[in-house]
Protein backbone atom coordinates (compact mmCIF):
# COMPACT_ATOMS: atom_id res chain seq x y z
CA UNK A 1 0.00 0.00 0.00
CA UNK A 2 1.35 3.84 -1.27
CA UNK A 3 0.25 6.42 0.64
CA UNK A 4 -0.04 10.13 0.22
CA UNK A 5 -1.04 13.22 2.09
CA UNK A 6 -3.80 15.84 0.64
CA UNK A 7 -3.46 19.37 2.01
CA UNK A 8 -6.24 22.00 1.80
CA UNK A 9 -5.57 25.28 0.16
CA UNK A 10 -6.89 28.60 0.81
CA UNK A 11 -7.57 30.98 -2.04
CA UNK A 12 -5.49 34.46 -1.07
CA UNK A 13 -7.18 36.18 -3.54
CA UNK A 14 -9.95 35.75 -5.82
CA UNK A 15 -10.67 37.88 -8.97
CA UNK A 16 -13.32 37.04 -11.27
CA UNK A 17 -14.07 38.15 -14.83
CA UNK A 18 -16.31 37.56 -17.42
CA UNK A 19 -18.04 34.77 -18.76
CA UNK A 20 -15.51 32.92 -21.59
CA UNK A 21 -17.06 30.88 -24.66
CA UNK A 22 -16.91 27.76 -22.44
CA UNK A 23 -19.40 29.31 -20.14
CA UNK A 24 -16.97 29.12 -17.34
CA UNK A 25 -15.67 32.86 -15.56
CA UNK A 26 -11.97 34.13 -16.12
CA UNK A 27 -9.97 34.65 -12.65
CA UNK A 28 -6.62 35.32 -11.22
CA UNK A 29 -6.53 33.63 -8.19
CA UNK A 30 -3.30 32.82 -5.89
CA UNK A 31 -3.45 29.69 -4.52
CA UNK A 32 -1.81 28.65 -1.36
CA UNK A 33 -1.40 25.04 0.75
CA UNK A 34 -2.16 24.36 4.22
CA UNK A 35 -0.70 21.66 6.76
CA UNK A 36 -4.24 20.44 7.07
CA UNK A 37 -4.40 17.24 5.09
CA UNK A 38 -6.74 14.21 3.99
CA UNK A 39 -4.71 11.21 3.75
CA UNK A 40 -5.07 8.57 0.87
CA UNK A 41 -3.89 5.20 0.53
CA UNK A 42 -3.85 3.12 -2.87
CA UNK A 43 -3.13 -0.64 -3.00
CA UNK A 44 -4.24 -3.26 -5.84
CA UNK A 45 -7.22 -5.10 -5.86
CA UNK A 46 -9.32 -7.16 -8.00
CA UNK A 47 -11.81 -4.27 -8.42
CA UNK A 48 -11.93 -0.30 -8.08
CA UNK A 49 -13.13 0.13 -4.60
CA UNK A 50 -13.21 3.52 -2.06
CA UNK A 51 -13.40 3.44 1.36
CA UNK A 52 -13.29 5.52 4.09
CA UNK A 53 -15.69 8.95 2.92
CA UNK A 54 -19.35 7.63 1.65
CA UNK A 55 -19.38 10.83 -0.48
CA UNK A 56 -16.38 10.66 -2.71
CA UNK A 57 -17.03 11.34 -6.55
CA UNK A 58 -13.48 12.62 -7.46
CA UNK A 59 -11.39 9.80 -5.85
CA UNK A 60 -13.26 7.27 -7.83
CA UNK A 61 -13.06 9.71 -11.01
CA UNK A 62 -9.80 10.05 -10.69
CA UNK A 63 -8.64 6.52 -10.98
CA UNK A 64 -10.62 5.84 -13.53
CA UNK A 65 -9.40 8.46 -15.62
CA UNK A 66 -5.83 7.51 -14.71
CA UNK A 67 -6.49 3.98 -16.12
CA UNK A 68 -8.23 5.02 -19.05
CA UNK A 69 -5.63 7.37 -20.04
CA UNK A 70 -3.28 3.97 -19.60
CA UNK A 71 -5.46 1.21 -20.97
CA UNK A 72 -5.39 -0.38 -17.93
CA UNK A 73 -8.39 -1.47 -15.47
CA UNK A 74 -9.02 0.33 -12.54
CA UNK A 75 -7.72 -1.99 -10.08
CA UNK A 76 -7.23 -0.47 -6.89
CA UNK A 77 -8.47 0.31 -3.52
CA UNK A 78 -8.00 3.39 -2.21
CA UNK A 79 -8.93 4.37 1.38
CA UNK A 80 -9.57 8.44 2.63
CA UNK A 81 -8.93 9.72 5.34
CA UNK A 82 -10.88 12.97 5.99
CA UNK A 83 -9.33 15.76 8.14
CA UNK A 84 -10.39 18.69 5.98
CA UNK A 85 -14.05 20.10 6.40
CA UNK A 86 -16.31 18.39 3.52
CA UNK A 87 -17.73 21.24 0.98
CA UNK A 88 -15.91 24.50 2.64
CA UNK A 89 -13.80 26.12 0.02
CA UNK A 90 -10.81 24.13 1.28
CA UNK A 91 -9.97 22.32 -1.97
CA UNK A 92 -10.57 19.26 -0.01
CA UNK A 93 -11.60 16.54 -2.83
CA UNK A 94 -9.81 18.55 -5.47
CA UNK A 95 -6.73 17.09 -3.34
CA UNK A 96 -7.64 13.89 -2.57
CA UNK A 97 -8.40 13.49 -6.50
CA UNK A 98 -5.07 14.88 -7.32
CA UNK A 99 -3.17 12.65 -4.68
CA UNK A 100 -5.08 10.02 -5.94
CA UNK A 101 -3.80 10.67 -9.83
CA UNK A 102 -0.30 10.45 -8.83
CA UNK A 103 -0.64 7.39 -6.27
CA UNK A 104 -2.20 5.49 -9.94
CA UNK A 105 0.18 6.94 -11.98
CA UNK A 106 3.06 6.33 -9.90
CA UNK A 107 1.48 2.20 -10.06
CA UNK A 108 1.66 2.13 -13.81
CA UNK A 109 4.21 0.29 -14.99
CA UNK A 110 4.38 3.36 -18.12
CA UNK A 111 3.08 6.10 -15.72
CA UNK A 112 1.67 9.08 -18.08
CA UNK A 113 3.70 12.15 -18.80
CA UNK A 114 3.36 15.46 -16.78
CA UNK A 115 1.27 16.73 -19.44
CA UNK A 116 -1.24 14.39 -19.31
CA UNK A 117 -1.69 13.80 -15.53
CA UNK A 118 -2.51 17.80 -16.69
CA UNK A 119 -5.14 17.37 -18.60
CA UNK A 120 -6.60 14.64 -16.69
CA UNK A 121 -6.53 16.55 -13.38
CA UNK A 122 -8.04 20.03 -15.29
CA UNK A 123 -10.86 17.29 -16.59
CA UNK A 124 -12.18 16.73 -12.77
CA UNK A 125 -11.85 20.30 -11.16
CA UNK A 126 -10.03 23.32 -11.56
CA UNK A 127 -8.46 23.26 -8.45
CA UNK A 128 -7.27 19.70 -9.20
CA UNK A 129 -3.92 20.82 -11.16
CA UNK A 130 -2.73 23.05 -8.49
CA UNK A 131 -2.35 19.75 -5.88
CA UNK A 132 0.22 18.23 -8.71
CA UNK A 133 3.32 20.52 -7.95
CA UNK A 134 4.39 22.05 -4.93
CA UNK A 135 4.77 26.17 -4.22
CA UNK A 136 1.68 28.96 -4.28
CA UNK A 137 0.31 29.47 -7.50
CA UNK A 138 -1.01 32.26 -9.53
CA UNK A 139 -4.07 30.55 -11.18
CA UNK A 140 -5.35 32.02 -14.62
CA UNK A 141 -7.90 31.06 -17.12
CA UNK A 142 -10.58 28.81 -15.56
CA UNK A 143 -7.79 28.68 -12.53
CA UNK A 144 -5.93 25.93 -14.23
CA UNK A 145 -3.30 27.90 -15.93
CA UNK A 146 -0.66 27.93 -13.11
CA UNK A 147 2.43 29.86 -12.46
CA UNK A 148 4.39 29.81 -9.49
CA UNK A 149 4.53 32.52 -6.99
CA UNK A 150 7.05 33.25 -4.36
CA UNK A 151 4.94 34.34 -1.76
CA UNK A 152 6.07 35.20 2.31
CA UNK A 153 5.48 32.08 4.32
CA UNK A 154 6.04 33.43 7.93
CA UNK A 155 2.45 33.75 9.00
CA UNK A 156 -0.02 31.16 10.91
CA UNK A 157 -3.19 30.76 9.74
CA UNK A 158 -6.84 30.57 11.21
CA UNK A 159 -9.37 28.61 9.23
CA UNK A 160 -13.24 28.81 10.28
CA UNK A 161 -16.23 26.99 9.28
CA UNK A 162 -18.99 28.96 10.24
CA UNK A 163 -21.55 26.79 12.40
CA UNK A 164 -24.63 25.82 10.12
CA UNK A 165 -22.36 26.89 7.06
CA UNK A 166 -23.41 25.20 3.88
CA UNK A 167 -21.95 25.45 1.09
CA UNK A 168 -23.52 25.74 -3.10
CA UNK A 169 -22.27 24.57 -5.55
CA UNK A 170 -19.18 26.40 -7.06
CA UNK A 171 -21.32 26.01 -10.27
CA UNK A 172 -24.06 27.81 -8.60
CA UNK A 173 -22.08 30.60 -7.19
CA UNK A 174 -20.22 31.78 -9.69
CA UNK A 175 -23.69 31.81 -11.92
CA UNK A 176 -25.02 34.89 -9.10
CA UNK A 177 -21.66 36.80 -10.16
CA UNK A 178 -22.61 40.09 -11.92
CA UNK A 179 -19.78 42.16 -11.18
CA UNK A 180 -17.26 41.35 -14.21
CA UNK A 181 -16.58 44.94 -14.96
CA UNK A 182 -12.93 46.25 -14.70
CA UNK A 183 -11.83 42.72 -14.61
CA UNK A 184 -8.62 43.83 -16.04
CA UNK A 185 -7.82 46.92 -13.62
CA UNK A 186 -8.73 44.56 -10.41
CA UNK A 187 -6.61 41.64 -12.40
CA UNK A 188 -3.62 45.02 -12.41
CA UNK A 189 -3.95 45.74 -8.77
CA UNK A 190 -3.49 41.97 -7.76
CA UNK A 191 -0.32 41.30 -9.59
CA UNK A 192 0.98 45.09 -8.41
CA UNK A 193 0.54 43.39 -4.72
CA UNK A 194 1.74 40.34 -5.61
CA UNK A 195 5.38 42.06 -6.63
CA UNK A 196 5.21 44.06 -3.52
CA UNK A 197 5.23 41.39 -1.46
CA UNK A 198 7.87 40.78 0.43
CA UNK A 199 6.60 40.18 4.49
CA UNK A 200 3.64 38.57 5.50
CA UNK A 201 2.13 41.66 6.27
CA UNK A 202 2.23 42.37 2.63
CA UNK A 203 -0.51 40.05 2.17
CA UNK A 204 -3.15 42.57 3.70
CA UNK A 205 -2.60 44.16 0.14
CA UNK A 206 -4.27 41.68 -1.58
CA UNK A 207 -7.76 42.44 -3.10
CA UNK A 208 -10.58 40.87 -1.69
CA UNK A 209 -12.47 37.77 -2.80
CA UNK A 210 -14.76 38.91 -5.36
CA UNK A 211 -16.96 35.69 -5.63
CA UNK A 212 -17.88 34.99 -2.13
CA UNK A 213 -17.96 37.40 1.46
CA UNK A 214 -18.68 37.15 5.07
CA UNK A 215 -19.12 39.58 8.07
CA UNK A 216 -17.07 36.53 10.05
CA UNK A 217 -13.98 38.23 8.13
CA UNK A 218 -14.14 41.57 10.75
CA UNK A 219 -14.46 38.95 13.56
CA UNK A 220 -11.23 37.66 12.51
CA UNK A 221 -9.51 40.89 11.82
CA UNK A 222 -10.98 42.38 15.54
CA UNK A 223 -9.52 38.66 16.94
CA UNK A 224 -5.95 40.13 15.55
CA UNK A 225 -5.64 38.84 12.25
CA UNK A 226 -3.97 41.08 9.42
CA UNK A 227 -5.74 39.31 6.70
CA UNK A 228 -9.07 37.69 6.83
CA UNK A 229 -11.34 36.61 4.19
CA UNK A 230 -13.23 34.10 2.89
CA UNK A 231 -11.43 31.07 0.78
CA UNK A 232 -12.98 29.90 -3.12
CA UNK A 233 -16.49 30.27 -2.88
CA UNK A 234 -16.62 29.61 0.80
CA UNK A 235 -18.02 28.95 3.11
CA UNK A 236 -14.86 28.48 5.45
CA UNK A 237 -12.69 32.05 6.14
CA UNK A 238 -8.95 32.59 7.01
CA UNK A 239 -7.21 34.29 8.95
CA UNK A 240 -3.56 35.39 8.75
CA UNK A 241 -1.85 35.80 12.26
CA UNK A 242 1.54 36.74 12.86
CA UNK A 243 2.73 34.00 15.55
CA UNK A 244 0.96 31.15 16.80
CA UNK A 245 -0.20 32.19 20.12
CA UNK A 246 -2.21 34.82 18.24
CA UNK A 247 -3.79 32.26 16.36
CA UNK A 248 -4.59 30.15 19.15
CA UNK A 249 -6.15 32.43 20.85
CA UNK A 250 -8.00 33.56 18.12
CA UNK A 251 -9.25 30.42 17.76
CA UNK A 252 -10.47 30.14 21.21
CA UNK A 253 -12.29 33.16 21.26
CA UNK A 254 -14.02 32.25 17.93
CA UNK A 255 -14.59 28.76 18.24
CA UNK A 256 -18.25 30.35 19.54
CA UNK A 257 -18.97 31.04 15.86
CA UNK A 258 -18.01 27.42 14.36
CA UNK A 259 -15.05 25.03 13.94
CA UNK A 260 -12.20 26.05 13.99
CA UNK A 261 -8.42 24.87 12.98
CA UNK A 262 -5.28 26.47 13.20
CA UNK A 263 -2.67 25.57 10.53
CA UNK A 264 0.59 26.83 8.46
CA UNK A 265 1.28 27.28 4.75
CA UNK A 266 2.46 24.45 3.22
CA UNK A 267 5.40 24.27 -0.04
Amino acid sequence: MTSGSAPAKVNLALVVGPTRPDGLHEVATVLQRVDLCDTISLEPAGALSIEGFAEDTLVRRALESVAAAAGVEPRWRARIEKRIPVAGGLGGGSSDAAAALVLANEALGEPLDHDRLHELAASLGADVPFFLEPGPKLGAGTGTALEPLDLPQGYVLLLLLPEGGRKESTGAVYARFRDADGFEERRRRLLDALGAARVPRDLANLPPNDLASSPLADELLAAGAFRADVSGAGPALYGLFDDLPGAERAASELARLGRTWVANPAW
